[in-house]
């Protein structure tokens, strides 16, 4: 009888070991033309952006730029690849980030522009055929003058943060939280995976709005607080420490023109005191805790 000896071979595969590179970017712009209207927008992809209201006429801006690669070609390449974009409108600053496959454009209609549809500035990107061979992250800390109007937008890998601005806010995000912090204009907050955390230091006189998908909705305004509050989640119920407040009557509410009208019937609308600016607030997975705050 024959004995059948088999030899296995091992073989042993060594994991590239990833290369890295960071560095800061510093940069400090001022606006050729000055005015109650000044505003800036924002756009990152990956990474987080925070901002800062100062006493300064001056935006400050530090960008901590990380590449990561398995070769050191892949790592120069996104080295090379990856840069701050700034654009220069006069009374608007516009900050967005340069790699191999996004475009940022003024009325682009990429996938990705679908946050910038009111600005007309959005990412284009290739989707069939550009694929990056190195990952990245862009971290934005902004400095900038208390009064701004700011228009803000990241998609993976950061959180977004703005404190102690006057001016309105606007902010999107997908898979991260958005804080606001210190507010004393209307907002507009939406994220997909994230909570939403909102604190006013002076209640708003225009109609404000904040959405995620999966995630809790805080938002805190000052004693005394008057609005109409209208709440919607699948979910996800509403908790007040408010007493003065009381149920509406059910709402159709229309949005959109033309042949692209909507009408949606609202039965969860509150008045809180005496009523008065609109504040929507909406989420799937999440909870609504809507407070006054106590000292």
């Amino acid at each position: 009888m024959r004995t059948k000896i088999i030899l296995y071979a091992l073989l042993l595969v060594q994991p590239l070991q990833a290369q890295t590179f960071t560095e800061t970017i510093s940069k400090e712009l001022v606006f050729e033309k000055r005015s109650p209207a000044n505003a800036m927008m924002i756009a990152n992809i990956f990474g987080g952006v925070k901002v800062v209201a100062y006493e300064g006429e001056k935006v400050i801006v530090e960008v901590k730029k990380s590449i990561y690669a398995k070769t050191d070609a892949r790592l120069e390449k996104g080295r090379t690849e990856v840069q701050l974009g700034i654009i220069d409108r006069a009374d608007t600053l516009i900050l967005y980030v340069r790699d191999g496959c996004h475009e940022f454009t003024r009325s682009g209609r990429g996938k990705l522009n679908k946050s910038w549809q009111r600005t007309h500035w959005g990412y284009q990107m290739n989707w069939n055929d550009c694929h990056l061979s190195y990952d990245y992250k862009m971290d934005f800390v902004v400095k900038v003058p208390a009064a701004l109007h700011l228009d803000i937008s990241t998609i993976n890998d950061g959180d977004l943060v703005v404190e102690n601005v006057a001016g309105s806010v606007r902010v999107r995000n997908v898979n991260g939280s958005i804080r606001l912090e210190n507010l004393k204009s209307e907002a507009d907050a939406h994220t997909i995976n994230g909570d939403v955390d909102i604190v006013y230091a002076q209640n708003p006189s225009k109609d404000c709005r904040f959405y995620s998908l999966n995630g809790n909705i805080n938002a805190i305004f000052q004693p005394g607080l008057s609005a109409s509050v209208a709440f919607e989640s699948f979910n996800g119920s509403f908790y007040t420490n408010i007493s003065r407040i009381e149920n509406l009557p059910v709402a159709v509410e229309k949005s959109g023109q033309g042949e692209g009208v909507k009408y949606r019937i609202n039965g969860n609308r509150y008045q809180v005191g005496r009523g008065g600016v609109l504040l929507d607030f909406e989420t799937f997975n999440g909870n609504l805790y809507l407070k006054e705050k106590t000292n």
